[in-house]
């Protein structure tokens, strides 16, 4: 059954609501996702257009590699989501700025090359190199 799940930034400036199910739930491993967000990993969910909406101000975009745009809060600076042009259709909201993002759990590690090589992961998801998951 469809739910609204909402997520925000830390000063609550920036906030947005996605419609469930989801796409996908993944711990990503990338330099740029771990730089983006100070993180030796993010775990990031995976929302077809039409079902996500930004509310409240709209967050700032930065292009961070070619055909790459994130987006993040111009107050606090809180990492929000990714697009690439590989996957148009379809946004990549971290999954640590849901309200609730115990409802989300990862099924996928993503990039698993470039992984930190002192992170010890405790889980038996299966592992894939490169960004794709679907």
């Amino acid at each position: 059954m469809a739910e609204t799940c909402r997520g925000r930034c830390f000063c609550k400036a920036v906030s947005f609501e996605i419609d469930t199910p989801v796409l996908s739930c993944v711990n990503c491993h990338c330099e740029s996702c771990r730089r983006q967000c100070s993180a030796p990993m993010t775990t990031y969910i995976g929302v077809p257009n039409g079902q996500w909406r930004w509310a409240g101000l709209a967050p700032k975009v930065h292009r961070s590699s070619p055909g790459v745009e994130r987006t993040f809060c111009g107050s606090c600076g809180t990492p929000l989501s990714f697009r690439s042009e590989r996957l148009s259709g379809v946004m990549h909201f971290y999954a640590a700025a849901m309200e609730e993002p115990e409802k989300f759990e990862p099924t996928l590690h993503v990039a698993f090359e470039e992984k930190l090589c002192w992170l010890n992961l405790g889980d038996d998801l299966p592992t894939r190199n490169g960004p794709g998951y679907l």
